[in-house]
Order: C-alpha cells, then sequence, then structure tokens
C-alpha cells in the first residue's frame, strides 16, 4: 500500500512540476489589488449639462460616474447650449486602510455642482448706412467787381490771386 501512495505522489509531484515549468512567465500581478474608484455625483442648474471629467467618463447631469482616483486632483467641465461653460475642481481623499477596515477614496465635492449662468447675447452688429453724399449747392454768380479793382486772375492761372478772401 505504500508503493502505491509514494507512486501516487510522484506522479502528482511530477504532473505538478510539469505544469509549472512552462509557466517561467508567471506573473505577480494576479496578486495586485484593483486601484479604488470613486463614485462621483454630478449636478447642475439648470439639469441636462454635458458633465465630463478630466479623466475621461462622462454624463448628462444630473448622474454619477466612476472614476479610478487620481493622485491628483481632477476637474469636471459642464456645458449647455445658451449658457457659459464652467469647470469644477475637485480634490481626491484617500484613507489607508488597516487590518479592520478597507481603503477608501472620497472626493471633494460631492456631490459636483455647477451653477451655470447665461451666455450673454452677442453685441449686435452696428451697420454703417451707406449714405451717398449730398450735391453742393451751385456758387452764387460773383457780383459785379468795381470798376477799380484789378480783374481776377485767369482760371487755371499758376499764380492765384492772394486777396481773394478779403474781399
Amino acid at each position: 500500500m505504500r508503493r502505491v501512495i509514494a507512486i501516487a505522489l510522484a506522479g502528482g509531484s511530477l504532473l505538478g512540476a510539469t505544469s509549472l515549468g512552462g509557466c517561467s512567465s508567471m506573473s505577480w500581478d494576479m496578486f495586485k489589488s484593483t486601484p479604488p474608484t470613486a463614485q462621483v455625483r454630478l449636478e447642475s442648474n439648470p439639469p441636462g449639462a454635458d458633465a465630463t471629467t478630466s479623466l475621461g467618463p462622462g454624463c448628462k447631469t444630473p448622474c454619477s460616474v466612476s472614476v479610478a482616483a487620481p493622485d491628483a486632483p481632477f476637474t469636471v467641465a459642464f456645458a449647455l447650449p445658451k449658457y457659459q461653460p464652467t469647470s469644477i475642481p475637485v480634490n481626491v481623499i484617500k484613507n489607508a486602510g488597516d487590518f479592520t477596515t478597507p481603503a477608501s477614496v472620497t472626493t471633494d465635492p460631492n456631490p459636483v455642482f455647477a451653477e451655470l449662468q447665461p451666455a450673454l447675447p452677442p453685441k449686435p452688429v452696428k451697420k454703417k448706412l451707406h449714405r451717398p453724399k449730398r450735391p453742393q449747392p451751385a456758387a452764387a454768380a460773383p457780383a459785379a467787381a468795381p470798376a477799380d479793382a484789378a480783374p481776377p486772375p485767369a482760371a487755371g492761372s499758376a499764380f492765384p490771386d492772394p486777396n481773394a478772401g478779403k474781399r
């Protein structure tokens, strides 16, 4: 009976050795825990805004998203037609667990709330009215010059009369 048990144990050992022998690339990743995630509630006034985290996930408010807890703060951008877009910073608070409590991740603020302001109407474009220039009134016929006055210079003269405006 001892021989049967010894042969069975040897066969089991041989089987286990050959099955593990091919696993030279065995990874220790299976022993790592998954990264913690945080559930973040997103709300806006008015509701229905597109909320997108800088980490990727997004939804239409009011909603909740689950994000992998980053090591640094992230932002949530809110956008809604006819409203000014806004962005809210979010801090990540990691609480290391101990033997009795698991590790936890919280965000501040939670819920993330955005008060969206109406977009300012575009400034009206002032159109310049194209007004035709008014025709200049025809100059009145010059008054008769006194007899002792010098004759006016010829039209197109290279030397205009210096006293023309004083008479």
